[in-house]
């Protein structure tokens, strides 16, 4: 594996690249989700670059960019070990030097859910990818479902600005109780640890109901919040059910897909978790055929 800290590095090293080339960007601290995605990537391309960049401008007034979990040497381990080739692990100044001043902004499908939460956030998530996709041209980019929103984001500037690569998505990867792997899991002490796995209680209690035939929101809606509000230790911060295109919000039954998705405060992260309904959509086929971008089906 070889790592690269410049651009300049980057650029020579594309040139060299032979065949498909598949990306993995991640902000570090790398656990089995990650792994996952650079698995696919390793299996489907012929050269997988992972890029490690924890990317300021996605992080708000009173966010945890300066406390961030960041372990580099275990994360170049991780890596190599699973069988990628390239790494990139730019600045923050190369990322942006002094006087930069051109971001993208995807408008719709960012103004809700997190974008409500978190204003600027996906500019900067947007911004990022985009000067990514640029430096490393790659054929597939690969990412995670349990930033379903972000995915979208992402879909919408690849179709709207003509990026030519496909968008793969991968399913959660959750841990044996059924949380759903982040980094910022290891902010949460042992109480607060033991109360997060109401998260995949919730969405299990709400594929549950859809399965049995509830489908007007407000019903599948509740069944998530009253689960999480019994938890004292729990702040319910959103419950949602959007199109999984549009992201617009669904206040009426409907038998075609749907994104379930929410986020809940537990000491000091905000966790976020989401599945696609049916639950059957939940593979990785489902997943990139609902949430992704696949070049030659459009």
């Amino acid at each position: 594996m070889q790592v690269l800290e410049t651009i300049a590095e980057l650029r020579l090293a594309r040139r060299l690249m032979n065949g498909r080339v598949g990306l993995v960007p991640t902000m570090g601290y790398l656990h089995a989700g990650h792994m996952a995605l650079v698995d696919y990537a390793r299996q489907e391309t012929d050269t997988v670059v992972a890029t490690i960049f924890v990317n300021p401008t996605q992080f708000g007034d009173g966010e945890d960019l300066t406390t961030y979990p960041r372990d580099l040497p275990r994360d170049f381990d991780m890596l190599e070990s699973a069988g990628v080739d390239f790494v990139f692990t730019p600045t923050p100044q190369m990322m942006y030097p002094q006087h930069f001043q051109t971001y993208v902004t995807v408008e719709n499908v960012s103004q809700g859910l997190e974008g409500a939460q978190r204003d600027g956030h996906f500019r900067g998530v947007a911004t990022v990818v985009a000067k990514l996709f640029n430096l490393i041209q790659p054929d597939v980019a690969y990412f995670g479902q349990k930033d379903a929103q972000q995915v979208v984001v992402i879909r919408r500037m690849v179709q709207d600005l003509n990026f030519p690569l496909d968008i793969a998505v991968c399913p959660i990867v959750r841990e044996e109780d059924g949380l759903a792997m982040s980094s910022r899991n290891v902010y949460l002490n042992p109480a607060e640890r033991m109360t997060a796995v109401v998260l995949h209680q919730a969405i299990q209690a709400v594929g549950e109901a859809y399965e049995k035939g509830e489908r007007h929101p407000k019903g599948l809606l509740e069944i998530a919040t009253n689960l999480i509000e019994n938890e004292p230790l729990t702040d319910l911060n959103y419950v949602s059910l959007s199109d999984p295109v549009t992201l617009d919000e669904i206040d009426v039954p409907r038998n075609t897909p749907m994104l379930f998705s929410l986020a809940v405060q537990i000491g000091k992260p905000r966790l976020l978790d989401n599945c696609l309904l049916p639950l059957s959509l939940n593979t990785r086929e489902g997943v990139t055929r609902i949430l992704g971008v696949d070049q030659k089906a459009r």
